[in-house]
């Protein structure tokens, strides 16, 4: 759990300023569980170039409440959470100074999203978050405001967390939190999970990652994970002390995340190697008359390949539904292996590309077109999807027909720069699993947006 949280202050000398307003939010990696937002009466005057900054003057805050009428407040909504702040050192001082001068020892562990965006989002021109957020395409309002940097700050550190393959943020607070070791914690477990689609974490008592899924719908899985009654299961239940998720809203992100990071993490009960989930594909050559042949071959991976394909029996199923959909031959298509013309010749299907009725460059532009549809070769696209939220997208890039990662943007900023689109990109590994997953997903969901590059 965390409290994200920003400060504005009086300004003054240091460990002498005080709190003129601030916002926490209580967020539980997924979305915000609690709020609290107040201006405060510093008992002190503010510097005019804080006036100037903020806006706060301190005719404002003649009726705010006091800091130590808002102490337990804050003390609450931040109990077992670490403190999430933009430059945390500052704000978590401020915090300990004021609750300090009650008499009070305010201890929390803290994350700065500043350095955590140093590790996650280098190469940036500014660190500030105003510059940062911007450069990023996250909305901010009431800029220099503690509510209106509070929110940009929760909408940064959701950015981070996606892109932390490692889990590093994540397994850190796990061994940090309190652990509450009951009877029913597995019926806890389920009852606390999302419903929504994305990756899950589940992790022993020291933080370790020992499993990760993915699932359209998250609750559910789990109490499939813990009602089975299998050796593995069984095993799963006796280590797990928590879970964590990170919902993903687009299923082919979760199916990308998955597999990315069973081989970054390499958790226990995961295989180490998993096998491959594709065992055919599809390659081309130009035969003696100069016609595109397409063959389904077992996957060889010293050959490039246009898809790839579960098994032969869906291979063969979508290879009999491409040769309808652009009117190809059956015999360059190894579905009709007879001596004259092909099935589909004589239903009218195929325009005559196995007698020589139809020249090879007309037949080829279609056979083009098919391989154009079904190929990452040599593309550069984004593939939009399904958000995490319903004033956000998510989406896949692909450059020079390379897999280079996901992102999410809202539907209010339009993205139409490449640089700010790789800004926020997760970066993640091109190999074959992710270029399958990719292949297959798009050619099952055909309401799938698709924008080239160069359209932005």
């Amino acid at each position: 759990m965390y409290a994200i949280l920003d400060i504005e202050t009086t300004g003054g000398k240091y460990n002498e300023e005080g709190i003129t307003e601030i916002a926490i939010y209580k967020f539980d990696g997924l979305n915000v569980v609690d709020q609290f937002i107040s201006l405060i009466n510093p008992e002190r005057t503010i510097q005019p170039f804080v006036v100037n900054l903020t806006g706060i003057n301190n005719q404002m805050l003649q009726n705010a409440p006091k800091f130590y009428e808002v102490a337990k407040r804050i003390i609450e909504i931040t109990t077992e959470c670490v403190i999430v702040a933009h430059n945390a050192s500052f704000d978590y001082r401020i915090l300990r100074t004021e609750f300090s001068r009650l008499g009070f020892e305010f201890e929390r562990k803290s994350l700065c999203t500043v350095e955590l965006s140093k590790k996650l989002i280098p190469n940036q021109q500014s660190y500030s978050l105003g510059k940062l957020v911007r450069n990023l395409g996250i909305p901010i309002s009431d800029r220099h405001r503690a509510n209106g940097d509070a929110q940009a700050t929760v909408r940064l550190f959701k950015l981070l967390l996606s892109k932390d393959t490692e889990k590093k943020i994540i397994i850190e607070t796990v061994r940090t939190e309190t652990k509450k070791q009951v009877d029913d914690k597995l019926l806890k477990l389920i009852e606390t999970a999302p419903t929504a689609t994305g990756v899950y974490y589940m992790h022993r008592e020291d933080g370790t990652i020992i499993y990760i899924g993915k699932s359209k719908n998250i609750k559910k899985r789990l109490n499939q994970h813990f009602t089975n009654d299998n050796r593995k299961s069984k095993r799963i239940q006796d280590e797990v002390v928590s879970v964590t998720y990170e919902i993903t809203g687009s299923e082919l992100l979760a199916l990308l995340k998955e597999s990315e990071e069973i081989k970054l993490n390499k958790p226990k009960y995961n295989r180490a190697l998993r096998k491959t989930k594709y065992d055919q594909a599809l390659y081309q050559f130009t035969d003696d008359n100069g016609y595109i042949n397409l063959k389904v071959e077992r996957a060889d991976n010293r050959k490039t390949s246009i898809t790839t394909f579960v098994n032969r029996q869906q291979a063969k199923s979508y290879m009999h539904r491409w040769a309808e959909e652009y009117n190809l031959c059956q015999k360059f298509m190894g579905l009709d292996t007879g001596k004259s013309n092909c099935f589909n010749y004589t239903i009218k299907q195929c325009l005559g590309a196995c007698i020589g009725n139809e020249s090879a460059e007309e037949y080829n532009l279609r056979v083009q077109k098919l391989i154009l549809s079904n190929s990452m070769r040599n593309q550069d696209m984004i593939i939009i999807d399904r958000g995490r939220d319903i004033d956000e997208q998510s989406f896949i890039l692909v450059e020079e027909g390379l897999f280079k990662g996901v992102g999410y943007f809202n539907l209010n900023y339009q993205i139409n720069n490449i640089e700010i689109l790789r800004s926020i990109t997760t970066a993640m590994s091109h190999n074959r699993d992710a270029k399958h997953i990719i292949q297959s997903y798009v050619r099952t969901h055909k309401k799938l947006k698709i924008i080239p590059i160069h359209k932005l």
